[in-house]
């Protein structure tokens, strides 16, 4: 949307939690006609030409950014982290190419991989009070399929159960997994302190084509033909949109789970919204466009989920962009080289989270996107009234023809 192009100006990205980042593409193209069409009145004028003298349009684009501006203001000035509760959390970002993870010469180098940059943190604090409360690896960073086999659930009992013990620490990790029928799914699992079973877990429903699934394959047998052996199978959507639960500084929080692109589907995430103390917590693989500017494109889009929501952000990146996002849109803290700022780097991002006071829901979290709706069905009725009265202009200028007896008298 072009709303995203507003990124950087944390005054007026305030607005999305009103009308959504949607609702926030209306003041460009609105500023942009105004402007132009001021222009030409002035050039008219310079001309000698009979210009329209109300200036109505130019005032209420005026007012109407004045007011964003007010509001974004507001926003920023009477913003207070509430002191409770705080979730103390550990970003982990493996930095793994899509190379490795497709060759799968060594799989056990990645979970040795994982296991060492968690227990360099847990063993360090232990399971005291100063630990962490949650753990985040990135989306896929198991490389096996949790329920793949009673095999691969011995093989992961056995390398969880052993680390979880090592903290008090919730662990939130991507793992592909079998729904009831043997249908793959890309989750987000949560597993629980000290504990490898139960655990919770969500599934992503906005699937990508041709990365997750085969558009119309099943209708277009060609399709099958050509891209059936890149892409055997389809993974089945999640569904449901209860966001999973943990405990921080003794009360229960809530975990709204984005997994890949979804945190940039804002009306994906408001359904996880409850009131209360929420995190979106963004896990995603962005290996596939190397080193490339679409890992900033991507945060740039996800640091609305936190304006329009009300709540913090945190994202777990396999090659970044690894950070803390606060209620406000403001980048906290990200995973960088120090020395270069290149975020393409493997390492762990401490940090704590808090909320914004009461942590309500928004009008966005509410209504979702109703102001752009509205907008729409305006624009709608307003081409429908023109085109209809341009049929009745069109039929009065057509002279009626009719046939006239000819008089013999």
């Amino acid at each position: 949307g072009l709303g995203v192009a507003l990124h950087r100006n944390t005054v007026l990205m305030q607005n999305a939690a009103l009308v959504g980042v949607t609702g926030l593409s209306f003041l460009p193209p609105l500023l942009a006609a105004t402007g132009w069409i001021n222009a030409l009145r002035l050039l008219r004028h310079w001309r000698g030409q009979p210009v329209t003298r109300t200036r109505l349009d130019f005032t209420l684009s005026v007012v109407l950014l004045l007011s964003a501006a007010v509001y974004g203001l507001w926003q920023i000035r009477t913003f207070h982290p509430a002191e409770r509760p705080v979730v103390r959390t550990l970003l982990i970002q493996p930095n793994v190419s899509q190379f490795v993870k497709w060759g799968r010469e060594d799989i056990l180098a990645l979970y040795r991989q994982l296991d060492q940059r968690t227990r360099l943190y847990t063993e360090a604090t232990g399971p005291t009070t100063d630990g962490f409360d949650l753990i985040v690896w990135p989306e896929n960073a198991v490389p096996v399929n949790l329920d793949d086999s009673p095999e691969a659930d011995a093989f992961h009992r056995s390398f969880f159960e052993p680390l979880l013990q090592t903290g008090n620490f919730s662990l939130l990790t991507g793992a592909q997994t079998r729904t009831p029928d043997g249908g793959g799914q890309n989750s987000a699992v949560l597993f629980s302190p000290q504990t490898y079973t139960p655990r919770q877990s969500a599934s992503k429903q906005h699937l990508v084509p041709f990365g997750e699934y085969l558009p119309l394959r099943q209708q277009l047998p060609i399709l099958e033909r050509l891209l059936g052996h890149i892409l055997p199978g389809d993974f089945v959507p999640g569904q449901g949109t209860q966001p999973l639960t943990l405990t921080a500084s003794g009360e229960s929080v809530g975990i709204v789970p984005l997994i890949c692109f979804e945190d940039t589907v804002g009306r994906l995430a408001r359904r996880f919204v409850r009131p209360g103390p929420q995190i979106l917590a963004n896990i995603t693989n962005d290996g596939w466009f190397l080193h490339s500017d679409e890992t900033e494109v991507h945060l740039a889009n996800a640091r609305f989920r936190a304006v329009e929501l009300r709540r913090p952000l945190l994202r777990a990146a396999n090659t970044g962009v690894t950070c803390f996002i606060d209620p406000l849109g403001r980048t906290l803290s990200q995973l960088d080289d120090p020395a270069t700022g290149s975020t393409f780097i493997e390492g762990c991002l401490p940090g704590a989270l808090r909320f914004a006071p009461g942590s309500a829901l928004t009008f966005y979290a509410r209504f979702g996107d109703v102001f752009s709706y509205l907008c729409l069905a305006l624009t709608s009725s307003a081409l429908l009234l023109h085109l209809s009265r341009r049929k009745k202009t069109h039929a009065s200028t057509v002279e009626p023809t009719a046939s006239h007896p000819t008089d013999h008298r």
